[in-house]
């Protein structure tokens, strides 16, 4: 069954671009890990400077074995994939002179779910394993 891991980003205003673009950069960094299923960076709206960056991953094997390599890597800035939710802090690249970059988050979060349930367009009901 799948899980969904969930970095939850305080993201002042004036970080929001920065944040943005290092999520951008590190396109296609995590997408070809073992057990990835999926990616989302969420922006918010309206009311709220918190970002959402929403990873499904096979199982929580699967997405510990990438925090033990790659993500890793990424929260140490050796680049690559980013931090607990499949991508990142938006905060683990270098900058030329290999020092790291101020963080664009003030703070995160990690929420972890279990999918029971999904839908689809023109399927729904119960997840399977």
């Amino acid at each position: 069954m799948s899980i969904v891991k969930i970095n939850v980003l305080t993201v002042p205003e004036e970080q929001r671009e920065t944040l943005e673009k290092r999520f951008a950069a590190r396109a296609g960094a995590v997408e070809n890990s073992d057990g990835f299923e999926w990616f989302e960076l969420l922006r918010p709206v309206e009311g709220t400077d918190t970002y959402l960056v929403y990873t499904r991953w096979r199982s929580e094997e699967d997405f510990q074995n990438w925090m033990s390599g790659q993500g890793q890597a990424a929260h140490r800035g050796g680049g690559g994939g980013g931090a607990e939710g499949g991508r990142g802090t938006g905060d683990g690249d270098a900058t030329e002179g290999g020092e790291r970059p101020k963080p664009a988050a003030s703070g995160a979060t990690l929420w972890s779910f279990e999918v029971v349930q999904q839908a689809a367009p023109g399927r729904s009901g119960p997840a399977t394993e």
